[in-house]
């Protein structure tokens, strides 16, 4: 007989379970039992919960966008003006929950996994409009009609930056990630508007 309450709990340990193997194999070739174990618990319980290892996939990605959203909205409220919104968002996108190592393997791998599921697809184009909306918003006062484009290579800017981390050895730099995208959202801004 399942213990009571105890199904949240499981569902959160497969989770995070499944983000570290991810980080800790580089790929998507995890079994679920490697989760599983990981999690402390059976195969079969994890099955049970999510139904298959693209499902668990998709409930770790679905997590690591909560978390971002969560982190984008508590920086956005601190923010006072437009350009204050934008470093917000930027910092956000590399703090320390999200840009973790084990976090950034699995970014770089739900990228692969959209490439095949369309519910993977469909989560990533959530995030990307979202982020496009959020910057483009922000941007128009501050480049007027540029406001689209530029938003779209931030984003991009800040797609390559998790790209070229995910190529590399050692820990995220989360300084320097601010820095190099803020440091072209600063060339952007000395343009000025359109």
């Amino acid at each position: 007989m399942p213990k009571l309450g105890m199904e949240p709990i499981r569902r959160a340990a497969l989770v995070e379970a499944t983000i570290t193997e991810i980080g800790k194999c580089g790929t998507l070739d995890v079994t679920v039992a490697q989760i599983a174990r990981r999690a402390g618990m059976s195969s079969a319980l994890a099955h049970h919960y999510f139904g298959g290892k693209e499902q668990i996939f998709l409930a770790a990605m679905r997590h690591t966008l909560t978390l971002y959203a969560a982190g984008v909205r508590g920086a956005l409220e601190m923010a006072d003006d437009s350009r204050q919104r934008l470093e917000a968002i930027v910092r956000a996108s590399f703090a320390g929950s999200n840009f973790r190592r084990e976090v950034v393997a699995a970014w770089l791998n739900f990228y692969v996994l959209a490439q095949v599921s369309e519910d993977a697809r469909k989560l990533l184009s959530v995030y990307q409009r979202r982020l496009r909306s959020n910057l483009t918003h922000d941007l128009r006062p501050l480049v007027g009609a540029r406001a689209r484009d530029v938003a779209d290579r931030i984003a991009a800017l800040i797609d390559g930056v998790y790209l070229r981390q995910s190529l590399g050895l050692g820990q995220p730099d989360s300084g320097a990630a601010v820095a190099t995208v803020l440091g072209y959202l600063d060339l952007e801004l000395q343009r000025g508007r359109a």
